[in-house]
């Protein structure tokens, strides 16, 4: 995979806990940036995949087995008894 180096800004207090919780992971900063980033995008393209598969499903609808009758009246489905 091809690489470009970033110029990133961050407050000096978030980086100086990022250099520490890459050093706990012993990772260098570059990869712990790297890594958060990649499952940021893979949430992302998941979810947006996701969403598209249930609008389908939805637009093509449910067999349902009723042959698009109901068996019964609304008012019988919500009768107390």
């Amino acid at each position: 995979m091809e690489r470009q180096n970033v110029t990133l800004s961050l407050p000096k207090a978030m980086l100086k806990k990022a250099k520490v919780l890459a050093l706990k992971e012993d990772k260098s900063l570059s990869a712990l940036i790297r890594e958060s980033l990649e499952e940021r995008i893979r949430e992302d393209t998941g979810y947006r995949e996701a969403m598209e598969t249930e609008i389908k499903r939805m637009e093509r609808g449910l067999h349902l087995g009723t042959g698009g009758r109901m068996p019964c009246s609304r008012e019988e489905l919500h009768e107390r008894r």
